[in-house]
């Protein structure tokens, strides 16, 4: 713990070095820390050029407990974990959350190695049925995970959790079995997603999958919502990073207002449908 420590105090010196290491945590104006942050390691290694710097979200709420999520550069999400009783108080929470993982993500356990690629597929031989031998066939999920790793060697974690949200998206999706059923290897599909970002296109496509999927069962939609709500607020207060959930809302929530938007020209079957949605979410 006191040789992290000491490594975090060194990258805080490296990235903002008119700040004391020691007092950075406790330093209130946490939220312009964290932007410095960003646009330095942006100067310096031009990390995500294609992204803005840092946004923040706080849900409409009548008073407290508040909620405030903060999404890094790349797509990484985190909130305040703690039950915070003003707007600028959860903001300031969210914002630490995000400083501390986007410090820990500068060390150098959490880059890809091939050191890393070996443990990291070790683990995930030792949660799942499979074998060390299936990391060398991509047609298995060990194998697949295997070769998205070797392809994203050198980058960071949050760097690599933008590509894995999207596999993670389109398993719970149902994308990822069509295109299996369509032929298509895992080495095919990592190939061609690995090229694409997360952005309103795939969000759109993915709604009107699940447009499709709550009339073929009404009521999914829904509940499927109310899940995605859930897994969202434990993940918070437990300070996990947020996307894979916040983005499933996300999803949903613009599936379920293209319902409600077609209520006036829908027929009374589609209304039914609409309105069963819509009372499950609220």
């Amino acid at each position: 713990m006191d040789r992290t420590l000491e490594s975090l105090r060194h990258i805080i010196a490296q990235v903002l070095p008119h700040r004391d290491p020691a007092l950075v945590f406790k330093d209130l104006n946490v939220v312009s820390m964290l932007q410095e942050f960003w646009e330095s390691k942006q100067q310096q290694r031009a990390a995500f050029p294609s992204e803005g710097v840092v946004v923040y979200e706080s849900l409409p709420s009548p008073g407290p407990p508040f909620v405030s999520y903060v999404t890094l550069p790349g797509g990484s999400c985190f909130g305040n974990f703690q039950c915070c009783l003003s707007r600028a108080e959860a903001r300031r929470d969210a914002a630490k959350v995000a400083l501390i993982n986007s410090l820990f993500n500068e060390l150098p356990s959490r880059r890809i190695t091939k050191e890393f690629i070996v443990e990291s597929v070790q683990e995930a031989v030792a949660s799942t049925s499979g074998t060390l031998d299936d990391a060398d066939d991509p047609s298995t999920s060990i194998g697949a995970y295997h070769y998205m790793l070797e392809s994203n060697m050198g980058k960071t974690m949050l760097e690599f959790q933008e590509l894995m949200t999207i596999f993670q998206l389109l398993h719970w999706n149902g994308s990822l079995k069509a295109l299996r059923e369509t032929k298509c290897s895992r080495q095919e599909v990592i190939s061609y997603y690995s090229q694409y970002s997360l952005d309103e296109k795939m969000r759109s496509h993915m709604a009107l999958d699940w447009i499709m999927k709550e009339k073929e069962s009404p009521g999914i939609l829904s509940q499927e919502l109310r899940m995605a709500l859930r897994e969202l607020e434990e993940a918070r207060k437990a300070g996990q990073e947020l996307r894979f959930y916040k983005e499933k809302k996300e999803i949903l929530s613009l599936a379920l207002t293209q319902i409600y938007s077609d209520l006036d020209t829908s027929s009374p079957s589609d209304d039914q449908l609409s309105l069963t949605a819509l009372c499950g979410y609220h």
